[in-house]
């Protein structure tokens, strides 16, 4: 007599990973054993620090949050939907859960027996490749990674390929060293005798105060700034940076690249207050990475013309695609990008800059505005930029704006042929409008604050997400205390920010279905951009301008800050950037597949566990524009 409930269950498995890589009879037969758990809402399936036990779990139907516990407050590490796997942890390593799952909404689990697992999987690489790659996800330590605000785990990987990036760093555990005493002679020859090229200099405590390499030497010594005998402490970088021991091979290379360094100091507790146990070196993430961002930073370095750049954003695409495939957070890959994006622009202006008959006259800031100044440009979109420079008596005003209107004409010609579209609504620093002096700049910001209307809230969600890119830090900074300091004289400009966050809805409409494009050449398409990721830029941007938080221009970095200061809707806010990091990575994927920016999606293309994802998304966004209509009494607001 067959097992018509075990039919339905073998049906399910099959079409999801690991278990479509099982044949048809050992499917059926593990799902005999497979036990059905009904959960409500809240409901408890395992909790962090409890025995592990024979099953690791699957979401049939709901969904099921995994969070983490620390010091009486509850981290939303991620939320399993439909098809998803959870609760590796005791197939892979037989240890204690490291966190709790419980039922997002009313849920089905399937509990798959791990011994009829196992010996229906036995001698299957694939399906084992995959389960790792599934624990290594999920047992990435991190309630860790979150309070440094370097990793989110939103879903399971799609495929099981190389997962090298979140693996421990190997670094060298006996570096070589020499005392703050020490001279450059004696450092070098025992650099010279351990052929390597780099020495530590430590105090009595054995702590690292700095760090000496050939560059220092070549740079110092064989120029004669200082004579070979010279005290170490003359030519060394100080002070160095540190981590702690087991940090992921992804942490250390963004430590690199945010740096700009190729040692990173391992101690005891990850300071330089604590004892040298180590040295990660570039060479080390090198032979963990191989393609790895580090050269293609160093090949946009050297670069001569513009063609080197274009070809270096090329592999950033490359990149990119492996990056998704490896289901690598998505919070690293924005860093990454970011990072890979911002050396092109410094690369363009430093080969615009000889073009021109002079240097420039006086110091200026480019800044990056829109999704580039938030971080979060992966695709290739068009530029958003801006240019400001000093302030210059008013008979030189013309001459000095026309000087570098005809630079920023060089530079957005070169990421043009990089590959980022012009700006269609010209907002760039190749427009007078957007390259002004300081004081041109405070004012129209002043303006746009203290007299809002509708082109003014427009073009501030454009303007007030900007990071400075190549140029003078104090420029940008004065830009932005201009802009806190009007804030303090306007409360309408706030409300006309919200009307204009909630202006577009939740993206399903009454029966839950998906709000598509009625007319146009996108007609029947969702368009993700403008329903599910603008809504959660907009609330993010205007409850970080409320609360004065400067120097975070990031959106899912911006909702974990507020969770953070408002601890009353830290549930809200965490979901707001699980759905933006969500929605960020299927845009991106969507856009990689199709060879476009992703912003609209053919729905019939997605299977029914992808809209499922997408739907998850929509919810925080219907939340937090209820927080905003009553946070900001919009319904009192004069139309």
């Amino acid at each position: 007599m067959k097992n018509s409930i075990a039919e339905r269950v073998s049906d399910f498995l099959k079409n999801h990973p690991p278990f479509d890589l099982l044949d048809a009879k050992k499917l059926l037969n593990i799902a005999e054993e497979v036990v059905i758990i009904y959960l409500e809402k809240g409901d408890v399936l395992f909790k962090q620090g409890t025995s592990f036990n024979n099953h690791f779990y699957m979401v049939r139907n709901g969904g099921i949050s995994l969070t983490y516990s620390n010091n009486n407050t509850q981290e939303v590490v991620s939320i399993s939907d439909a098809g998803d796997i959870f609760g590796v942890r005791p197939l892979i390593a037989q240890e204690n859960y490291k966190l709790t799952a419980s039922a997002h909404e009313e849920s089905i689990v399937y509990g798959i027996p791990i011994d009829s697992f196992r010996l229906a999987a036995e001698n299957n690489s694939k399906v084992y490749k995959y389960l790792i790659t599934a624990f290594a996800t999920n047992a990435y330590d991190a309630y860790t990674t979150k309070e440094t605000h370097e990793i989110f785990v939103d879903y399971l990987p799609s495929n099981s390929r190389d997962i090298a990036n979140f693996q421990t760093a190997n670094y060298t555990k006996k570096p070589v060293t020499c005392g703050v005493n020490s001279s450059l002679k004696e450092a070098a020859l025992k650099m010279s005798k351990n052929k390597i090229g780099y020495i530590v200099v430590i105090d009595d405590t054995k702590k690292p105060v700095g760090i000496i390499t050939n560059s220092d030497i070549k740079n110092k010594i064989a120029t004669g700034i200082f004579p070979i005998d010279t005290v170490v402490t003359n030519i060394m970088s100080s002070p160095v940076i540190t981590n702690k021991r087991n940090l992921t091979v992804a942490d250390g290379q963004l430590q690199m690249i945010k740096h700009n360094i190729a040692h990173l100091c391992i101690t005891k507790d990850g300071t330089v207050n604590s004892k040298l146990v180590g040295v990660l070196t570039n060479h080390h993430i090198l032979v963990a990475l191989g393609n790895n961002p580090t050269a293609i930073l160093k090949e946009i370095i050297r670069a001569k013309r513009t063609k080197k750049l274009r070809n270096a954003r090329l592999k950033a695409d490359t990149l990119l695609k492996n990056y998704l495939e490896q289901n690598i957070p998505i919070t690293h890959i924005t860093k990454v990008i970011s990072k890979i994006n911002d050396a092109l622009t410094v690369k363009a202006i430093e080969i615009a800059l000889p073009k021109m008959p002079t240097p420039p006259p006086v110091k200026f800031s480019w800044l990056a505005i829109g999704s580039q100044g938030r971080k979060e440009q992966l695709l290739y979109t068009d530029q958003d930029n801006a240019l400001v420079f000093e302030d210059v008596p008013e008979a030189k005003y013309e001459e000095t704006q026309a000087y570098f209107l005809e630079l920023s004409k060089y530079v957005t010609k070169s990421l043009n042929k990089i590959g980022f579209e012009y700006c269609e609504a010209d907002m760039m620093a190749s427009n007078s409008a957007w390259c002004k002096s300081i004081s041109e700049w405070k004012s129209q910001f002043k303006e746009w604050i203290l007299t809002p209307g509708e082109e003014a809230v427009l073009l501030s969600s454009i303007f007030f997400d900007y990071s400075m890119v190549y140029g003078s830090q104090n420029l940008t900074d004065e830009i932005t205390d201009t802009i806190y300091e009007a804030l303090e004289e306007s409360n309408l400009f706030y409300k006309l920010l919200a009307q204009d966050a909630v202006k577009s809805p939740s993206p399903l409409g009454f029966f839950k279905q998906f709000l598509v494009e009625k007319n146009g050449e996108q007609k029947d398409m969702f368009n993700i951009k403008n329903r599910g990721l603008m809504p959660l830029v907009d609330a993010a941007r205007l409850l970080v301008l409320t609360k004065h938080i400067k120097g975070i221009n990031n959106t899912f970095e911006r909702y974990e800050k507020l969770a953070e200061i408002e601890p009353a809707n830290k549930e809200l806010y965490e979901s707001c950037s699980y759905a933006f990091k969500a929605l960020t990575k299927f845009k991106t994927k969507q856009g990689l597949q199709h060879n476009n920016s992703g912003k609209f999606i053919d729905l019939e293309t997605l299977s029914k566990e992808e809209k499922l994802k997408l739907k998850r998304c929509f919810k925080p966004i219907d939340e937090i524009q209820k927080t905003l209509i009553l946070r900001f009494d919009l319904k009192t607001l004069p139309i």
